[in-house]
């Protein structure tokens, strides 16, 4: 089966306002569809809904097989030793510590294996935390503004990341103030839905 996730005419509302409603999409492998528009209108909220952590107020969500989401915390244990922090999710998804090095050779971290998540910067929290969607093995990305931080030599590994990714089956939910120049990228306007 090639849809990865379905969204079906969910509404979001968040405090008493209502985000947006009757929205359907559907991700399938080989796809990626970048959720734009200004703050305030459900970019996102609609991740969070994808992800789970959300219940829309009317419609439907469903999820084929495991998600991998990044949203504005990395997730990570800010005290560990960066790899520690990484293995720590790898034990969590049943994933070998292979895939986490070669994820951080992707993300070129390598060098910081033993550095402290804390004292990492923004950008370098960013591609830590796409280490551990990475080597998740999850079909379904779930970026919630992947690369706040990220210098241009960073933004073009993210976009090579993603674009491994779908080659090999797997689709992507990209929320983001700029399209980072992923290929063949599908648009949903957030902003015209309100």
């Amino acid at each position: 089966m090639s849809e990865l996730l379905r969204l079906g005419n969910v509404a979001c509302i968040r405090g008493d306002r209502l985000l947006f409603e009757d929205l359907s999409l559907t991700l399938n492998r080989g796809d990626a569809l970048w959720l734009r528009g200004p703050n305030g209108t459900g970019k996102s909220s609609l991740i969070r809904l994808a992800a789970g952590l959300l219940r829309p107020a009317s419609g439907t969500v469903e999820r084929r097989e495991r998600i991998a989401l990044i949203d504005e915390a990395s997730a990570l244990d800010a005290e560990l030793p960066l790899r520690r922090a990484l293995d720590f999710w790898a034990r969590i998804d049943t994933v070998d510590g292979h895939r986490v090095d070669r994820a951080m050779e992707e993300m070129a971290l390598v060098p910081l294996a033993e550095v402290p998540v804390s004292m990492l910067s923004t950008g370098q929290r960013k591609r830590a935390a796409m280490v551990r969607v990475i080597a998740s093995g999850a079909p379904t990305w779930l970026l919630d503004e992947p690369a706040n931080g990220m210098d241009d030599a960073a933004q073009a590994r993210l976009v090579a990341a993603v674009a491994a990714h779908r080659a090999n089956g797997g689709a992507v939910l990209l929320a983001s103030h700029f399209a980072l120049g992923v290929p063949d990228l599908a648009e949903l306007d957030m902003g015209a839905l309100a």
